[in-house]
C-alpha cells in the first residue's frame, strides 16, 4: 500500500515493476504513479530537462504543442490572460499565444521561477507535458484550479494509461522524471471533484472549464 499523491487515499496495488522502478495504482482514482523512494533529486532532476531543446522556432515542436494549442484558442476570448505553467527552458506555447494576441505570464519551477505569477487570476492555464513530473499533483492541480476566473480553462497535455499490458511496452513511463501517469478515468474522477465535465481533444489534451 502506497499513499496517493493525486486523492490522498491509501488504497494502492503493485502496477508494474522495472529493473529501475515500481509502479503503484491508486484504486480510489486510478492514478499510477512512482513512489518517492524512486523520484530524482532536484538537481538529476534539472539536469535532465537541461537536455530538452525547446525553440520557439521549431516548427515541428510548434506542430506538436498544436493539439493544444488549436483547440484552447478556438475557446478563447479575445484579449484573455492566460498563464503557461511548466514553461520549461525554452518557452514556445506561451509565445504562440502571444503572436495570437493573448496576454501571458509564464512559470517554471528552474526556468521562471516568480511565483509573483501564482498571485493573479487567469482567464486560462496551460500546462503542457508538466503534470506527469509532479511529486504532489494533488497540491499543484488545486493551485492552478484556484488561479482561474469564472468560466476559465485548465488545457494540460500528457499521455495517458491504457491499461497494464500497453503500459509495460510504452516508452513514455521510462523517463525517469515521469512519476505521475493519469488515464481518462483519473481525469474524470478530478472533474467530479471540481464538479465539471473534462473535454478529451484527442489522445492527450485535456481540458477542465470552471463554472
Amino acid at each position: 500500500m502506497k499513499h496517493c499523491p493525486l486523492c490522498g487515499s491509501h488504497s494502492s496495488s503493485l502496477f508494474f515493476q522495472d529493473s529501475r522502478r515500481d509502479y503503484y495504482r491508486c484504486l480510489h482514482c486510478l492514478l499510477v504513479f512512482v513512489p518517492k523512494a524512486f523520484h530524482l533529486s532536484e538537481q538529476a532532476e534539472k539536469s535532465h530537462y537541461d537536455l530538452h531543446e525547446n525553440d520557439p522556432g521549431d516548427p515541428g515542436y510548434r506542430q506538436f504543442l498544436a493539439r493544444l494549442y488549436n483547440p484552447l484558442v478556438s475557446r478563447l476570448r479575445k484579449g484573455s490572460r492566460g498563464l503557461d505553467f511548466g514553461s520549461g527552458p525554452g518557452p514556445t506555447l506561451s509565445v504562440m499565444l502571444e503572436e495570437a494576441g493573448f496576454q501571458m505570464s509564464v512559470y517554471d519551477i528552474y526556468y521562471a521561477p516568480d511565483r509573483s505569477v501564482l498571485n493573479r487570476r487567469y482567464d486560462f492555464i496551460t500546462a503542457t507535458e508538466v503534470v506527469e513530473h509532479l511529486s504532489s499533483p494533488q497540491q499543484v492541480l488545486q493551485q492552478l484550479w484556484q488561479l482561474l476566473v469564472p468560466g476559465g480553462i485548465l488545457g494540460l497535455m500528457t499521455k495517458q494509461v491504457i491499461d497494464a499490458a500497453a503500459f509495460a511496452g510504452w516508452h513514455y513511463k521510462n523517463d525517469p522524471t515521469h512519476i505521475a501517469f493519469f488515464s481518462s478515468e483519473t481525469f474524470r474522477w478530478l472533474g467530479r471533484r471540481w464538479q465539471v465535465e473534462p473535454e478529451f481533444s484527442g489522445s492527450d489534451v485535456i481540458f477542465f472549464q470552471k463554472e
